[in-house]
C-alpha cells in the first residue's frame, strides 16, 4: 500500500531517494502492468466529451463530432453555492479522462464536483493546450457561477495546468493545483521525443520548462505536487517536485507505486481530496495550523 507524509509537516524541496529496493520496484511494476490493463479496459469509454460540461472541439480526441454546447450566462447573484469550488482533471499523454475514474468518485463522495476535460493526443503544444484549458476554465466558471476551481492534473496535464496558472494568468481562477507525477524540471525519460513535439517539451531544458522557471510574483495558486520514488518516467525522481521560489507548493513523496498508478490508487486519491479541502491561508488559521494523516 501506498503510504504518504504528512502534508503540512513536509519539506518543500525533498532530496531524491536513496537506492530503491528491488522487490519494492518488482511490485511497483506489477502493480504499473495490472493498472495498465484496466486503463486500457476502460479507455474507450473515456472518449467522448463529459456530459453536462463542455469541451472545446479543438481539445477533443479524434473522430469527436459533437459540437460544444454554448456557454451558458453566469449564474445570478442569489444563487447559492457550494463552499468548494468544481474541480477540474487534466490527464496525461495519449490518455482520457478515463484515467480519473477511482479520483473522481472519491471526490464525489465528498461532495466535490469533479469535471474532466479531454484534450487531443495530436496537440502538438503545451502553451495551446494551456490556452484551451483557459477557456474551458471560463465556461465552467460562467456556468456554475463560482469564481475559481480546483485543478488535478496527471503528467503532462499538470505541466499544462502549471502553464496555465503560471503564464496564461489562470492563477487568477485556479485555487489548488494538485500534480500526480508532473515532470515539473523536465524528465530525462520522454518515448517518441524525436516524433512528438509536445514531448520534447517535457524533456529538461525545453522552451517550455525554462519559461516555468522564471518569475512568478504574487501567483495566487497553491501548488501540491504527488511525486513517487519509484516512477519510472519521471528521471530523476526529484524533477516531479515544484521547486520555485515564488510559487506556494507542497511536495508530497509516495511510495510503493509507480506512474500510472498515481492517478487510481486509492490511498492517493485520499490524499488529494485531503489537499483539495485544506483551506487557503486566512480561510480557517485554527485548521491551517493543523496536522492532516494521509497514511
Amino acid at each position: 500500500m501506498a503510504r504518504l507524509a504528512h502534508l503540512p509537516s513536509l519539506p518543500r524541496l525533498p532530496r531524491p531517494p536513496g537506492p530503491r529496493l528491488s522487490s519494492a520496484l518488482l511490485g511497483a511494476t506489477a502493480l504499473e502492468l495490472f493498472v495498465l490493463a484496466g486503463r486500457l479496459a476502460v479507455y474507450p469509454f473515456g472518449l467522448a466529451p463529459e456530459r453536462g460540461g463542455t469541451t472545446p472541439a479543438e481539445a477533443g480526441p479524434p473522430g469527436t463530432t459533437d459540437p460544444p454546447a454554448p456557454a451558458p450566462a453566469p449564474a445570478p447573484a442569489t444563487t447559492v453555492l457550494p463552499a468548494a469550488p468544481p474541480v477540474v482533471l487534466l490527464h496525461g499523454f495519449i490518455d482520457n479522462r478515463s484515467a480519473f475514474v477511482v479520483l473522481r468518485r472519491t471526490l464525489a463522495r465528498h461532495g466535490r464536483r469533479p469535471e474532466s476535460l479531454n484534450y487531443s493526443p495530436l496537440t502538438r503544444d503545451v502553451r495551446t493546450a494551456a490556452g484551451l484549458l483557459g477557456r474551458h476554465v471560463e465556461e465552467i466558471c460562467a456556468r456554475t457561477g463560482h469564481s475559481r476551481v480546483d485543478i488535478v492534473g496527471h503528467s503532462l496535464g499538470g505541466l499544462i495546468a502549471r502553464y496555465y496558472v503560471q503564464r496564461l494568468g489562470g492563477d487568477r481562477r485556479v485555487r489548488t493545483l494538485v500534480t500526480l507525477g508532473t515532470p515539473h524540471g523536465g524528465t530525462a525519460v520522454a518515448p517518441g521525443a524525436g516524433v512528438h513535439p509536445i514531448v520534447r517539451q517535457m524533456r529538461g531544458g525545453s522552451s517550455v520548462i525554462e519559461e516555468l522557471r522564471g518569475p512568478a510574483p504574487g501567483c495566487r495558486t497553491r501548488f501540491v505536487s504527488f511525486w513517487s520514488e519509484l516512477d519510472q518516467v519521471m528521471v530523476p525522481v526529484g524533477t516531479a517536485c515544484v521547486d520555485h521560489p515564488d510559487l506556494d507548493a507542497v511536495n508530497v513523496r509516495v511510495t510503493g507505486i509507480g506512474h500510472l498508478a498515481l492517478p487510481v490508487h486509492p490511498t492517493v486519491a485520499a490524499a488529494v481530496r485531503e489537499a483539495l479541502e485544506a483551506p487557503e491561508a486566512g480561510e480557517d488559521d485554527a485548521t491551517a495550523t493543523g496536522t492532516t494523516s494521509a497514511a
